[in-house]
Parts: structure tokens; C-alpha cells; sequence
């Protein structure tokens, strides 16, 4: 949208402040409102609990050691858990300042901790930070700080001391407007991924709350948009998050608050939520999910996560084939390891009472299938006559994807929110995770999935090892997915790899997997090894020749062709994305293919009661 039409409609519809923070009530009754509500009541008590524990300690400092220790080590987690730390307890603060006006030690915590958090060197992480650039760094959690601030500045109004408020405006304007709007454009403007969202979302949030100059605003805000459009080019017409999950509800969700935010300024007149494209992206939050909290983790995603049911009411009151969640689903208050303010608030303001309900029902997720053509990404979730919950999920793609794992032709089964086969998901982030080296750590390369392992060789990284759909379909019965996956290994002397996958929706549901391998007859080699190998958090039992089983809250019975394929079990383990060790087994299946002569591998899945 040009700067001048965004200028116009700024000046005929500008609405400043207060007005811009609920979908239906203004700031003045904002605590009233709070407390009046029967689904806030939990999430409240969550919150006062966290401020009245970090009130009893002193603010955390962000010293230089700590700030020093990712450019000596590559070690991101130990700078990070102080400086998350300090955004949860402004949260807290700020909150329980609004909700409790009469208990003075929450505003003086929070107004310590807004001076404290201006008085950072810089709002980046470590990990983000280029000492060397010639313009300040915007990162995610800069351009969220800025956010956050200025929003604070807004709900505590009068109450902040005016020394605050010039230092909360200049901070801004120093750190982000000016750089953003001068010394720009920032590389993360034209990413497909999350940091455009969150970046230029947070950017355009903080510069409807505190810039007057609707000509200098346009310009920002032009800007702004442009950089949502590339977000949102990184979706295909299917919706469907690449990244995974957890990312969807962060890059989506600052959408959506920067979205919210603009359509009130503009009296509707600019309205981010009419599109196809962005609907199908709202609505892939309850395609992902396997049973109760667990979800469908491909990429970089942990595999469970609350819901932030904010964003899934404001979602439903945008679309109405949105689905609100269980109540029981909620995310919990400290869930959000890096103390995000927008999501934090928001999932206080915009939730309604109606449609909050905790429900007795186990399974929680209707039964559903879906094929996303442009990820290739196959999902299943089927509610048995028992009443238990059963998913399958499974992928073509690339490895070059945004957060990418090597894993073209993975697949994961759950039951009643278990895994049974599992992904690893997003494991310790730290410089090696993000460089030359990440495909040898486990949860990244494919050795680390459930994918065939072809002469001791794994899969190779980039945009041309990919998958060919050969099949997708959906129906009552019976889902399916073929895939041919040579192409994802790279290796002239395998002519063929096709996977197929049959999914098949009885009482008990049962995967049928069949892959069908042809290497070049070639003088160099009599035969080809082939590994067959599946990932899962579950210690395999070998009952007999032919049978293994997996044993959780259900069974999971694995039959094969003993006379050709030998298993053997490895109990592994890495750091998961928090930086604790987690435990697991790799189950393979090893044998011998001739060359030139096909050879056919034939598994069958089947949960039992």
C-alpha cells in the first residue's frame, strides 16, 4: 500500500493510545474487565504468583561476562535466561500495577525494571548482535522491547514519572525508529519466515502507539507492510508453517497483534485479515495438533505446547472456522520461556468467557485428515469407538526449508498424545546450531528421523533434495501418501526410493509403510546396505522374529520380514531446546540390496488395545 493512501486514511480515521489495545473496551475499564472474567480467573492467579516470587529478588543483571560468553563459545542459553527473566518480571509487574493500583511495590518494581531495561547496551541477543555493523542491530527481541515499552507507556499513562516517558520514547526512537526508518532497510524486511512478522510487526505496533507525525508514520508503516507481505509470501496457498508450530504462534501471532492494532487505527479501512491466504494460515493451528498439547513437530518445534488462547479467540472473531480450543488447553502463564509482553496481554483481553469451557472429553481435537499440497505434509487424527485419540503425520518437501531438519519422507504415529514414533524436534540453539555443523547434530540431520539411512550416507541440505509426490488422498477409511525421495540422498548409484504410506482408520488404526529401493547395477558394487531407521522416546521390545513392540499408555505392534531385515536397538541421547539431555532410541532396520534387483521393505504399525 502506497505511503500517501496510508497517510489519508491515518488522517481521516487516526485514533491514538488507549483505544488501540482491546478489540471492544477501552484501557480505562481494563483492569474492571480483567478481573470480572471468569476465564482470566486462572491465569491471573498464575500471574500475581510470578510477581509476588520476583519481587522478593533483585532485578538480574546483564553484565559483560555473561554478554561475552556466546562470542567466546557459541553458549547462547546462559545470556538469554537473565534477559528472558527481565522481560518476564517487567510483565508481571506492569501487570499486577494495573490490576492492584493500591500495592505501591508492584509499580516501584515495575518502573525499576522499564529504567533498568533502557539502560541495556543493547536490546539484541548475543547471538543476533553485529558489534561491527555500522547501524544499530535490529533483532526480534529489539524490535519486541520496543514494543513492549511502548505499550507500557500507554496502560500505566500518568502514572509513569515523566523522566520514564522521555526515556522510553527516546530509547525507541533511538533504537528503532530512526535506524529503521534511515539507516535501513534490514535484511530480515524481505525474510519469508518469522522475523519479518515479528520484526516488522513489533516496529509498526510501537510506531501506532507513540509516533504523532502521520507523514512520518505512513512512511514507517509502508514500510512495515511491505515486509508482511514478504512474510507472508513464505506460506503457500495451504497455510501450512514450515517452521513448525511454535513459530506459526509467534511470527502469526505478531501479525495478528500488529494487524489488530491497524485495523482499529484506520477504522477498518486497512484491513490485514482480508485474505484468502492469511485465513488458511489462522486456521493451521488445529490442523497441527496430534491429541490434547502434543503437536505435529516438524522443523524446529518442541512436541507439545499450550495454546495461547487470545490469539485463538481473536482468530475466531476474524473467521469463524477457527477453532477456540479447550480451555484445558491453555498455556500456561510461564510457559513463554522468553517473557513476551503482546502475547501475554493479550491472552487476557481477548478471550471471552463463552468460549473458555474445559471439557471432560480426552480427546479434545476433532477427527480430521488433511493433505497440505504446498509442504507436503500429510496430517491424520482419528478418534476411535473407545474413545481413543490416534494421529499420524508425515512429509515430502525439501531440506532447505525455513528452520529446516534434513527429513524429507519422515513421519511420526501418536496415541492419546503420546509418541510412539517420535520427531526430536528443535534441539539447544547455539552458534554450531546455526552454522556449518548443523546437519551433524541429530535432531537436525536425518540421521536424527525416521528416514532410510542409504550406504551409511544421510540425506544432503538444499532446495534440490526434495520429494516428488507421486500420491496424496484423504478419505473416511484410508489416507495416503507416495512419495519418491531419491532425490533428497543425492547419490547417483540409487535409482529409485519410493515411500509409500497407508493409513488405515480402523478401530484400531494400523500404518502400513512400504518402500521400494532399485540401485544402478554397477561393477563397483555387488550390493547396496540399506538402513531402515525410526525414531522413539519408547524402548523397542523385540516378543519374537518378525515382532516388536512399543509400550506407552497403549501398544504399538511393529511387524516385518525377519528373514530379511536384522534390527538392532541404540539408546541415544542429545539437549533438548532448553538445554536439558532427553533420551531416546534409534530402532533399525538393516539389510543387504543387490544391485540392479529391486528391493522392497514392508513394515506394519499396528496400535493395539
Amino acid at each position: 500500500m502506497k505511503r500517501k493512501l496510508i497517510k489519508d486514511i491515518l488522517e481521516h480515521s487516526r485514533k491514538r493510545g488507549l483505544a488501540l489495545l482491546t478489540l471492544d473496551s477501552a484501557v480505562e475499564g481494563l483492569a474492571a474487565s480483567l478481573l470480572a472474567s471468569e476465564a482470566n480467573r486462572s491465569l491471573l492467579d498464575e500471574i500475581k504468583a510470578e510477581a509476588d516470587r520476583f519481587v522478593q529478588t533483585p532485578d538480574p543483571e546483564l553484565t559483560y561476562t555473561l554478554f561475552r560468553i556466546y562470542g567466546d563459545s557459541g553458549e547462547r542459553l546462559a545470556y538469554e535466561r537473565v534477559y528472558f527473566e527481565r522481560r518476564k518480571r517487567l510483565n508481571a509487574f506492569v501487570i499486577m500495577a494495573l490490576l492492584e493500583p493500591d500495592r505501591q511495590h508492584y509499580e516501584s518494581a515495575a518502573l525499576n525494571m522499564i529504567w533498568s531495561i533502557c539502560n541495556e547496551y543493547t536490546w539484541c541477543l548475543p547471538a543476533h548482535f553485529n558489534e561491527d555493523a555500522e547501524k544499530p542491530d535490529i533483532d526480534l527481541f529489539a524490535a519486541e522491547t520496543g514494543y513492549t515499552l511502548s505499550e507500557v507507556l500507554l496502560l500505566l499513562g500518568d502514572r509513569l514519572p515523566a523522566l520514564l516517558r522521555e526515556r522510553i520514547e527516546g530509547e525507541i526512537e533511538q533504537r528503532l525508529f530512526r535506524p529503521f526508518l534511515k539507516q535501513g532497510p534490514y535484511g530480515w524486511e524481505t525474510a519469508e519466515h518469522n522475523w519479518s512478522a515479528v520484526c516488522a510487526g513489533s516496529i509498526g505496533a510501537a510506531a501506532l502507539h507513540l509516533i504523532e507525525d502521520t507523514g512520518r508514520l505512513s512512511e514507517l508503516l509502508e514500510r512495515v507492510l511491505e515486509s508482511l507481505d514478504c512474510y507472508l509470501s513464505g506460506f503457500g496457498e495451504d497455510g501450512a508453517c514450515a517452521e513448525g508450530y511454535l513459530y506459526w504462534q509467534y511470527g502469526f501471532g505478531y501479525y495478528v497483534y500488529f494487524a489488530k492494532l491497524l485495523q482499529a487505527a484506520t477504522d477498518g479501512r486497512i484491513d490485514l485479515f482480508a485474505s484468502h491466504k492469511v485465513k488458511e494460515i489462522a486456521l493451521f493451528q488445529q490442523k497441527c495438533f496430534t491429541g490434547g498439547g502434543t503437536v505435529v513437530n516438524f522443523s524446529d518445534s518442541t512436541n507439545e505446547s499450550g495454546i495461547f488462547m487470545g490469539l485463538s479467540c481473536c482468530l475466531h472473531n476474524e473467521y469463524n472456522e477457527v477453532i477456540v480450543p479447550d480451555g484445558s488447553l491453555r498455556a500456561k502463564y510461564s510457559a513463554d520461556h522468553c517473557g513476551r509482553w503482546a502475547p501475554a496481554l493479550r491472552n487476557l483481553i481477548w478471550v471471552k468467557d463463552v468460549w473458555m469451557q474445559a471439557s471432560d472429553d480426552k480427546t479434545l481435537w476433532p477427527a480430521e485428515s488433511y493433505y497440505l499440497s504446498d509442504v507436503q505434509w500429510l496430517l491424520s487424527r482419528h478418534v476411535s469407538e473407545n474413545g481413543g485419540s490416534y494421529s499420524f503425520a508425515a512429509k515430502g518437501g525439501h531440506n532447505e526449508e525455513p528452520h529446516n531438519h534434513n527429513d524429507v519422507g519422515h513421519f511420526i504415529l501418536h496415541a492419546d498424545g503420546q509418541a510412539y514414533l517420535a520427531d526430536l524436534g528443535s534441539g539447544k540453539y547455539t552458534a554450531q546450531y546455526f552454522g556449518p555443523e548443523r546437519y551433524s547434530i541429530w535432531c537436525n540431520g536425518s540421521q536424527g528421523h525416521s528416514v532410510p539411512v542409504i550406504n551409511g550416507l544421510h540425506q544432503q541440505n538444499g532446495s534440490s533434495f526434495r520429494a516428488t509426490v507421486l500420491e496424496a488422498s484423504t478419505d473416511e477409511k484410508v489416507d495416503q501418501l507416495m512419495l519418491a525421495i531419491s532425490g533428497a540422498y543425492g547419490q547417483s548409484q540409487l535409482e529409485r526410493l519410493e515411500r509409500h504410506f497407508r493409513w488405515e482408520k480402523e478401530r484400531l488404526p494400523r500404518l502400513n509403510l512400504n518402500d521400494l529401493l532399485l540401485f544402478a547395477d554397477s561393477s563397483e558394487a555387488a550390493e547396496q546396505h540399506v538402513t531402515e531407521r525410526f525414531i522413539t522416546f519408547l524402548a523397542p521390545e523385540l516378543v519374537k522374529e518378525g515382532h516388536i513392540v512399543l509400550s506407552g499408555k497403549r501398544q504399538l505392534s511393529i511387524t516385518y520380514d525377519h528373514q530379511i531385515w536384522r534390527p538392532t536397538v541404540t539408546a541415544r541421547s542429545d539437549l533438548d531446546h532448553f538445554g536439558n539431555e532427553r533420551f531416546w532410541y534409534t530402532l533399525d532396520f538393516e539389510a543387504a540390496a543387490p544391485a540392479g534387483m529391486p528391493l522392497t521393505a514392508s513394515f506394519i504399525f499396528q496400535f493395539e488395545s
